[in-house]
């Protein structure tokens, strides 16, 4: 983390590294893992050159049967493999054939991340090359039943749990994690596990499944990400009578107990790996919001991403982001995140103040609108968004009464869209944009097959996990997926390469209007408001691009000096999944 790099020229290498004469901060390739080293011969170091079954062992390292033969014989392989030599693009063909006979999707997920186990570079190979098709394996919606059995599938650690046994000693447990130069972290104490509720320690999948998106969508290198489950017990009944269940079996710590292994973590995270590591903390609302208070760690990715497909509809649905009228299902932590930064960008654009532009946006919660005459009760984050009017009890209700043009769902609570909610949206809307957000599938609040129907073909539809094309009266609607991981890699990528010293909401926009940006006219033709994912890695060097230039001219950017172009310098830091020779 504290080596830098000079500027990059054409020719230069993105490991030019010297730390002497420029600040720290930046990236450091430590295994030969960019884009820039793939030419390169490297050594395939462990504690000491690994070589024989040792390197077969290594997943770092292993290349299975794509060894060459001058390799086997300088390596010690010779005889520990079958005699043929298969390249890397035969066995990612042969392993895509073999993951496509699994029936069920969780039977895929536990082939990806046993492939992850013997061979690193395969698994992100695969998961680059046919993104689309694997991204909802090792993400949502599988994720979310990955977690639920995630005791009984459990082969091997694939990141760091800490749980109240280690507390007074966290940063001893940090230092038992081979790598130094971490760069990225995702914690989870499992209490809020997508729509699925408290899984305790078993909630280590989600930590794990978004690193592996940092890597193959962002290009963060492996060795510089870390999983963290912290284990605080769980309320989960189920979980705590289950004999397979791989966490601490008592109740939940709330309070002091809790706060105070938090406070440990976090300042045993700076010790340990510097003050400009990224932590993106996966928490229930009620600690998630405390923990941006006191830490600033940063909610990455859904509130950016779902403003972006705001920002790219408006070229469907006409005007600017202060003509239209939002209204949200669910106030929690993801919905008033996203409602602040949609505020946020309309103050921006319109030079209003913040104050104004809420007015424009109305939430509803269980207890239905938030109004001011609810003010006393609310929680503090849903105070901003209580506005004078009436007392409104159904979302039917509400969106009669405010005849919104966009509405977002983010209550994890799914059908809640019904047929007369989108009927009505679409009465007095030429386009309504329908936003389903909440995962997993199941927990979506429509279908984007209910979309298109009950809205006769009108609606522009995005949701959080995917939906297949919808045929509606001979016209096939391709639906948007407002997935958090369009935003998240390329974000973290940005912050990294800058080696930005803290997470600012000007760049968090940045990333947004990036991704807005990459939308084509031929995609907006067929309904799309997001790009396809498979130009991820482009679209993430973009955003990455973005927010390290937003960094820079806030003054948070700590690489010095800046490179010429930040997007060529963003794609040549981006890890490559492509085998390496060794020597």
């Amino acid at each position: 983390m504290e080596s830098t790099m000079k500027e990059l020229g054409d020719s230069a290498s993105v490991l030019d590294l010297d730390p002497k004469t420029a600040v720290g901060g930046g990236v450091e390739d430590v295994y030969g893992e960019d884009f820039a080293t793939e030419d390169q011969l490297i050594t395939p170091w462990t504690v000491s050159v690994a070589s024989g079954y040792s390197l077969l062992r290594d997943p770092r390292h292993n290349k299975g049967l794509a060894f060459t033969e001058k390799e086997r014989d300088a390596h010690y392989l010779s005889g520990l493999l079958p005699p043929v030599v298969l390249s890397q693009q035969l066995q990612e063909k042969k392993l895509m054939n073999s993951i496509r006979q699994y029936q069920l999707p969780i039977q895929k997920y536990m082939a990806m991340m046993e492939l992850e186990e013997r061979n690193e570079r395969l698994f992100y190979k695969l998961l680059i090359d046919n993104v689309e098709e694997l991204l909802p394996v090792v993400y949502t919606p599988t994720v979310g039943e990955a977690c639920q059995k995630y005791g009984s599938i459990f082969r091997r650690p694939q990141g760091l749990y800490i749980s109240l046994k280690e507390k007074g000693r966290v940063l001893d447990v940090l230092k038992n994690w081979p790598e130094r130069s971490i760069q990225v972290i995702v914690v989870t104490d499992g209490e809020r596990i997508l729509g699925l509720g408290d899984l305790g320690c078993q909630g280590m999948g989600i930590p794990v499944g978004k690193l592996s998106l940092y890597t193959a969508l962002g290009g963060i290198r492996p060795s510089a990400c870390l999983p963290i489950t912290i284990d605080v017990g769980t309320n989960n009944e189920k979980l705590l009578n289950d004999e397979f269940y791989i966490g601490l079996k008592q109740r939940r710590a709330t309070g002091q107990e809790y706060s105070e292994l938090l406070h440990e973590f976090m300042s045993a995270v700076k010790q340990c790996y510097g003050e400009k590591v990224l932590i993106q903390a996966y928490f229930a609302n009620h600690n998630a919001f405390e923990l941006l208070a006191k830490y600033r760690t940063s909610h990455l990715g859904t509130a950016s991403v779902v403003l972006a497909g705001v920002v790219s509809a408006l070229k469907i649905l006409g005007g600017s982001l202060a003509d239209h009228k939002f209204l949200f299902l669910g106030a929690g932590e993801a919905g008033t995140g996203i409602a602040e930064l949609i505020a946020l960008e309309m103050s921006k654009r319109t030079n209003t103040p913040l104050e104004e532009c809420r007015k424009r946006i109305y939430l509803v919660d269980s207890k239905g609108l938030i109004v001011k005459s609810r003010l006393e009760s609310l929680q503090h984050f849903k105070q901003p968004w209580a506005h004078e009017h009436e007392s409104v009890k159904t979302l039917l209700e509400a969106v009669n009464t405010l005849k919104p043009t966009v509405l977002i769902g983010a209550s994890g609570m799914g059908k809640t869209f019904t047929k007369e909610v989108i009927e009505a949206m679409s009465s007095f809307n030429e386009k309504p944009l329908i936003m389903a957000l909440s995962n997993p599938t199941s927990q979506a609040e429509c279908t984007a097959e209910e979309a298109y129907t009950w809205s006769k073909g009108k609606a522009i539809f995005a949701s959080g996990s995917p939906f297949d094309p919808v045929e509606y009266e001979g016209k096939v609607f391709v639906p948007g997926q407002g997935n958090n991981a369009y935003i998240f890699p390329g974000f973290g990528l940005g912050v990294v390469m800058s080696g930005a010293i803290r997470v600012h909401d000007d760049m968090l926009l940045a990333a947004s209007e990036a991704l807005a940006e990459q939308v084509t006219d031929a995609e907006y033709e067929k309904g799309l408001i997001y790009p396809p994912f498979s130009k991820i890695r482009k679209i993430s060097a973009e955003i990455a691009a973005k927010v390290a230039a937003k960094a820079y001219e806030l003054g948070l950017a700590s690489r010095i000096p800046r490179p010429a172009s930040l997007v060529k310098y963003a794609e040549s830091c981006m890890y490559s999944p492509v085998y390496r020779n060794y020597r």
